[in-house]
């Protein structure tokens, strides 16, 4: 029983160190993005100052603009102004008036004076429910996808499989949407040309309102997801162990549904976290597409109209879905394969 114990209590420790690894690691990872955005975009101030004020402005008036906007200062005393206004909070000068930033302040809109964060606020919502339903979907269209080619391999079934997963890999998410849009909606008249509802306002309408935008992009990621399936689940059913239960007389089914697709399951955790943080900034074409007033249409309306303040505060968050979802899938991984603990 002692040694029992001792063993839970290694794994305990090398457990939490491990996850504390990961979480400064995402911290580090996540101040050097910033770092990068930041210098990235605000290296050119004068041309800021220049584009918030107008072409009709004076030189005068420019100067004015950059001093309230404070670009004047260096650029890292201009970042570590940002960097305070993440952890506590900002004031900002509005003309005749004070505003109030709390923290996590991201700045404010040069072409609305709106707070940054609240406007991710309130597009963030619409992005995620993209994502997330579109998840779930190619979790169950590649898993399933590259399971049953992997079962069926060498049949006509297998090939005609992969065939449709390499057009789901060659073909841009915007042919797929608008050939479901003309064909669902125009043609059949199945589903309602696409309008976010919001889920607290009709859940049901939520759906069916999504679940164009969701085929659409889970159609793509299911073939990236089906391939790698495919190529675990037939690794792992060449191994010895495999082998040895079907010596033993298990059934083709038992072994593909509880063991191979067991140890072919990692690659997909490590999959499915990338994915999830490149959608949330890679939806820019889907929300554009279908009119999802999501974070992807806001990013393109804010380089548009050079709002750096919001653009450097969409890429932040991005950032921060990446990296997130990186981390719990390294957490999940070693969940998975307790190896991962102890290296």
């Amino acid at each position: 029983m002692n040694g029992f114990t001792g063993f839970v209590l290694r794994r305990t420790v090398g457990f939490t160190g491990f996850v504390l690894r990961r979480t400064v690691g995402a911290a580090v990872t996540l101040l050097a993005i910033s770092v990068i955005v930041y210098v990235v975009f605000y290296a050119t101030p004068g041309n800021v100052a220049q584009i918030t004020c107008g072409p009709r402005c004076s030189p005068e008036q420019v100067h004015q603009v950059a001093r309230q906007l404070n670009l004047d200062d260096p650029l890292f005393l201009r970042y570590w102004h940002f960097l305070q206004g993440l952890v506590a909070g900002q004031d900002y000068s509005t003309g005749t008036s004070v505003q109030h930033c709390s923290a996590p302040c991201l700045g404010l809109s040069y072409q609305s004076d709106q707070q940054v964060m609240q406007l991710i606020w309130a597009k963030l919502p619409v992005s995620l429910s993209l994502v997330s339903g579109a998840m779930v979907l190619w979790l169950l269209l590649g898993v399933g996808t590259g399971v049953l080619s992997a079962w069926r391999r060498g049949r006509f079934s297998e090939r005609v499989l992969t065939g449709l997963t390499l057009a789901g890999t060659a073909t841009p998410v915007f042919v797929i949407g608008l050939v479901l849009m003309i064909v669902v909606c125009g043609e059949l008249r199945l589903l309602p040309f696409p309008q976010y509802v919001a889920l607290t306002d009709d859940p049901e309408q939520w759906a069916w309102n999504l679940l164009l935008p969701w085929l659409s992009l889970a159609l793509i990621e299911a073939a990236a997801f089906a391939r790698l399936t495919r190529a675990s689940m037939l690794e792992t059913l060449a191994e010895d162990h495999i082998r040895t239960f079907r010596a033993y007389g298990v059934g083709e089914r038992s072994i593909v549904g509880r063991h191979a697709l067991r140890g072919a399951f990692a690659p997909v955790i490590a999959l499915n976290a990338n994915n999830v943080g490149s959608a949330i900034g890679g939806a820019v074409l889907t929300e554009t597409l279908f009119g999802l007033p999501g974070i992807g249409q806001e990013l393109v309306h804010a380089v548009d109209v050079v709002d750096l303040p919001v653009v450097v505060g969409m890429v932040l968050v991005i950032g921060f879905f990446v990296v997130l979802a990186n981390a719990v899938a390294d957490v999940l991984y070693a969940v998975a394969d307790r190896r991962v603990v102890l290296t």
